[in-house]
């Protein structure tokens, strides 16, 4: 085959017929060819998410988003689920180059450094959502303002009143746990009250979680007359963790969560919670993907959409002493 004939293929030249050019493919991806700026010559339709379970509502609304813009844009997504404990790091960016994935979308998932050289070596987009953490800065990477919504959820208590607020955040490690409790610490000092540590635990973004903490925080001989907890799911730990020490939430204990998932208005009391874009979310994660595999340069590397506080019945001024 010349040399001629390859470079018409790579150029999307339409003079060339429609066997030849399947064979020129099938050595291109045989010899893993990337073209120029990295990316593979030709395209799947394939992009995964990959992500840590769809056991939470979430999850369910990156997925929603993430589905609809790829399904405007003609391309399919393939669901891959991960553990916290899988032993095999690079597990899944070997399946994702195994079916010829056109680009990732990793979402509150680690990745090593070993891992982002394995998609790169085999010319596959990547967008991480809420990273854990990020072995380069420059990786294309979709989120929310937490601290903005961490220091909005806390003035709102603050404004009602409250003065010993507790916060239960997620994960310790991950960036927005960080930027989530540094927004709480920062409401605090200047409002001018003192950071108490034990105030402040750190859960799973889960129900369980959120009701160990919030049990444990109810337990103190000064407890908290309030609790941002740092999602939703972990606010609803916190109501059947005051229900079970004899507290009405909000007459004894104020709850502020973070999401806004659509069962938030259906709690009792309806949860007051910093509502964050989620299926938005998942639709630039995959907008920002596409522009990676259309060569288009990106914005910029990180982009975070804005939170607001959605304000129900959950929170009241704290009870009389």
């Amino acid at each position: 085959m010349s040399q001629a004939t390859v470079s018409k293929v790579l150029n999307g030249r339409t003079d060339v017929a429609p066997a030849t050019r399947e064979r020129v493919a099938d050595l291109l991806r045989t010899h893993n060819y990337l073209a120029p700026g990295g990316r593979r010559a030709r395209r799947s339709g394939l992009v995964d998410l990959v992500i840590g379970g769809l056991d939470s509502p979430w999850a369910v609304e990156i997925l929603r988003g993430v589905e609809a813009e790829c399904t405007e844009r003609g391309t399919g997504t393939v669901v891959s689920l991960v553990r916290d404990d899988d032993a095999r790091p690079p597990s899944w960016t070997s399946m994702t180059t195994m079916h010829d994935s056109d680009g990732v979308i990793l979402v509150t998932s680690s990745m090593t450094s070993q891992q982002r050289e394995q998609l790169e070596r085999a010319g596959v987009a990547l967008v991480v959502i809420d990273p854990v953490d990020l072995p380069d800065t420059d990786v294309a990477s979709v989120g929310a303002t937490n601290w903005a919504g961490g220091m909005a959820a806390t003035e709102h208590l603050l404004s009602l009143g409250h003065r010993r607020i507790a916060a239960i955040g997620g994960p310790r490690t991950m960036l927005c746990t960080q930027a989530r409790i540094d927004g709480y610490r920062t409401a605090l000092e200047r409002a001018g009250i003192e950071f108490d540590r034990r105030l402040v635990l750190y859960g799973d973004f889960r129900h369980e979680g959120g009701f160990r903490a919030s049990r444990e925080l109810l337990a103190l001989d000064d407890r908290p007359t309030a609790i941002f907890a740092g999602s939703d799911q972990q606010a609803m730990g916190a109501y059947e963790a005051a229900r079970q020490a004899g507290l009405r939430v909000p007459d004894d204990l104020s709850v502020v969560g973070f999401d806004d998932l659509p069962l938030c208005q259906w709690l009792s009391p309806p949860l007051t919670t910093v509502r964050q874009p989620l299926e938005e979310m998942g639709r630039l994660a995959a907008r920002m993907l596409f522009q990676q595999l259309d060569g288009e340069a990106l914005v910029s590397p990180r982009m975070e959409l804005a939170t607001d506080l959605r304000v129900r019945l959950s929170t009241a001024p704290p009870p009389a002493a």
